[in-house]
């Protein structure tokens, strides 16, 4: 863990109300080519409890994964909240209209992916995501992804991902959700983890109280980077020493 993030952990850990919020996938989980099989790093379940049971911490799973699917393939169960779908699940299901915008988006974007083997066709509660991660042919993959995103109404909300693109019929988004939470309870600082394009709109909204944490390579707003999963359950171990 790099030294400067272990200094801002400790400074942060005496304020409280805290938040410590993370995405799941590539950040809790390793990513999997098969999102069902998605589980959490080994010792991460146990630390997120240690984090959790500290006086005035609250805990979140802040996912692109409907929070009943993130419940399923996660496993964990705690006093956590949970915010899936980018934020549009929170505080309940979708509306019927909303989810008939979905119910027609998927079918406005099956026959595409069903042309390209390995690709796989999600859908959400909130949105629908086009998968190229199984697609063979970087090609293939590519063009697949510019013309489902070519043939969507471009008043949806658009969120490509690392071989995803993910089309949602909310404008919702995690740095939203993860802002009114925060809001909701007075937080006084906020860690979060992230690793995906996503994760950025929270990035953007933290401030220099607080400890935003970037999983793996490419740009980010986040002011502290580690290498990969592997190094979260290091984050989350001191995390848990600290609040103890």
């Amino acid at each position: 863990m790099p030294e400067a993030l272990g200094t801002a952990l400790t400074a942060l850990a005496g304020r409280r109300p805290l938040l410590v919020a993370s995405d799941y996938d590539g950040v809790l989980a390793p990513l999997t080519d098969d999102p069902s099989a998605a589980v959490p790093s080994p010792g991460v379940a146990e630390e997120l409890v240690r984090v959790a049971a500290a006086d005035g911490v609250t805990v979140a799973l802040v996912s692109g994964r409907g929070v009943a699917d993130l419940r399923a393939v996660s496993g964990l169960t705690g006093p956590y909240r949970w915010v899936g779908s980018h934020g549009a699940e929170y505080d309940g299901p979708l509306t019927d209209e909303l989810a008939g915008r979905r119910d027609a988006l998927a079918e406005r974007l099956a026959p595409l992916v069903a042309a390209v083997p390995g690709a796989r066709l999600e859908v959400k509660p909130a949105s629908v995501a086009v998968h190229v991660r199984q697609v063979a042919d970087p090609a293939a993959a590519a063009a697949l992804l510019a013309d489902a995103r070519a043939a969507v109404d471009p008043s949806l909300t658009v969120k490509p991902g690392k071989a995803v693109l993910e089309v949602a019929v909310t404008d919702a988004d995690k740095g939203s959700a993860v802002g009114r939470l925060r809001g909701e309870l007075g937080a006084a600082a906020v860690v979060y983890l992230g690793d995906d394009v996503t994760d950025e709109d929270v990035f953007r909204t933290l401030g220099p109280d607080d400890v935003g944490i970037k999983v793996g390579d490419g740009e980010t707003a986040a002011g502290y980077r580690v290498a990969d999963p592997g190094a979260v359950l290091a984050v989350l171990r001191l995390l848990g020493d600290l609040l103890a």
